[in-house]
């Protein structure tokens, strides 16, 4: 038996699924593609997350759609993060190519041309389903760790959250929230003291300004109503397909904190909200998030803690999620620990530091016996990958370099008016994309503030009105004093001048006689 036959047993072996599964390509030996060596992926294992890595024009896009196309086909939903605006395309079949054909051929899986159900999201005004969250529904810790506050910090947003609560003051966008900050150290001071204690105005100050320095990023678009419903990324169309949600992120590249807060939201919403799936053959919703370093670059400490924890946990819900990024380096340690699957596409060694890397990333692939993994991940062409994934019992399948299989959808992106059209017949966009500005923390605030100042302003005059009464009492009082002493006028004056004279005018009287 020759090295080939022996290769295509290990690798057809490896990947038996006795459940569904998706095959994202024929596996390669010494650069030639084995026909019908299929690499498979078990639904089972897809809520173990993912990694989808390579250099800048290998492929990574398109083994990303290949992933999404396949799930909606199993009838798994999907949520993709578009940061560069190349995946609207999925909502129109491909028009085919000879080296599409061809590739196929090579990896013995027929092509067939396909559209699939899309729905169009956006955090920005942008067209597209208005993907929107609450202050409220962040709650004190989450919005804490966004925020990167301190612990007396954190402390003042769990009083101003707590006082909100007790007083039926709604937290929807950040205009409440500000207003809330403010109102606690200026007109509700000797409230907030009495109830709670004392909340410093440097606390306060500095809570605002990280507030400050979220909005310059677009976050007063993001926060405020309707609520997005997770559970409407769940949707299947009527032939059984899942929707592959899009969210088009090509207008806050330059936003990666507004991305971030958003994918923390998200994740916190679906972990609670999910039921729990257990050993489940096949996952709920799988997210893939394009550009991953976006999320990790200007995290704080505490919200990389948050983001591994959620990663952890979020799998029981029956969730996946797929990091796809240039270098496996750009996502921490602690989450790349919990990716099950790997698609490494080609890496470039134009420095020693990137030789350094490449050594490091066939680290993290299993050990084969016909591959030397450092030289294959710089010798791929585009449209290969090396793939390592969990078989149905948890264990790493062969490592394989793989022919991709090319993607059924248009490999382009949608034209303006096809966009149009998409939105046009959204049920989602009639949903969500109204604004609503219900009466909020910071309305019932302004209300209370001018009802205070409307008291102080009546009891005020109240104070006044009874201070001239006082004033007009006295001076009746003194005006009946004046008149008595008038009407003894005469008399005093009669007295004073018989005296005078005696006492005086007399003598001088007696003097002028003589």
């Amino acid at each position: 038996m020759n090295t080939k036959e022996t290769f295509f047993n290990y690798i057809t072996e490896g990947n038996v699924c006795k459940g569904d599964f998706i095959s994202v390509g024929a596996a390669m030996l010494n650069g030639e593609t084995i026909t019908n060596a299929l690499v498979n992926i078990p639904l089972k294992t897809m809520n173990r997350h993912g990694l989808i890595a390579g250099a800048t024009g290998t492929g990574k896009t398109k083994s990303l759609q290949v992933l999404a196309e396949n799930l909606s086909d199993k009838g798994i939903p999907v949520l993709l993060m578009d940061i560069k605006g190349d995946l609207s395309g999925i909502a129109q079949p491909s028009p085919g190519h000879p080296k599409i054909d061809e590739r196929h051929a090579q990896i013995g899986i027929p092509f067939e041309a396909k559209s699939f159900p899309v729905e169009v999201l956006t955090l920005s005004e942008q067209d597209g389903v208005r993907l929107r969250a609450t202050v409220s529904e962040f709650g004190p810790v989450l919005l804490s760790r966004i925020l990167d506050l301190s612990d007396a910090q954190s402390g003042v947003v769990a009083v101003i959250f707590q006082y909100c609560d007790d007083n039926k003051l709604p937290i929807l966008d950040l205009k409440d929230f500000k207003k809330i900050l403010q109102y606690a150290t200026q007109e509700g001071k000797e409230e907030f003291d009495d109830a709670y204690g004392r909340i410093s105005t440097a606390s306060t100050g500095a809570i605002l300004r990280k507030v400050v320095e979220l909005e310059q990023q677009g976050a007063d678009l993001f926060f405020g109503e309707t609520s997005f419903d997770v559970d409407d990324l769940l949707r299947v169309d009527n032939s059984g397909k899942g929707y592959i949600n899009i969210l088009r992120l090509t207008d806050i590249q330059d936003r990666p904190k507004l991305f971030s807060t958003f994918m923390l939201s998200l994740l916190a919403e679906i972990y609670s909200t999910f039921p729990e799936q257990g050993d489940s053959d096949r996952p709920e919703l799988v997210i893939f998030i394009d550009e991953a370093h976006l999320i990790f670059d200007e995290a704080s400490k505490a919200l990389l803690n948050q983001i591994e924890s959620i990663v952890k946990l979020i799998r029981s819900k029956g969730v996946g999620l797929y990091f796809v990024t240039q270098n496996p380096t750009d996502v921490p340690e602690a989450v790349l620990s919990q990716l099950g699957l790997k698609i490494q596409h080609a890496l470039r060694a134009f420095t020693a530091k990137d030789r350094k890397a490449i050594k490091l990333t066939a680290q993290n692939y299993p050990d084969s016996e016909y591959y030397d993994t450092t030289e294959v991940l710089t010798s791929l062409g585009t449209g290969e990958a090396l793939v390592s994934a969990l078989d149905e019992k948890g264990r790493p399948t062969p490592l394989a370099a793989t022919m991709m299989r090319a993607p059924m959808s248009r490999m382009d992106i949608l034209t303006d008016e096809e966009l149009k059209t998409l939105n046009s017949k959204s049920k989602l966009v009639k949903k969500y994309n109204e604004t609503i500005d219900r009466e909020s923390a910071y309305e019932l605030l302004n209300k209370k503030i001018e009802q205070a100042e409307a008291d102080e302003a009546k009891e005020k005059a109240k104070q006044e009105q009874e201070a001239l009464k006082k004033a007009e009492s006295k001076q009746r009082s003194s005006t009946s004093s004046s008149r008595k002493s008038t009407a003894m006028n005469p008399i005093v004056k009669v007295l004073t001048s018989a005296t005078f004279i005696r006492s005086v005018f007399g003598i001088l009287t007696k003097v002028m006689k003589k």
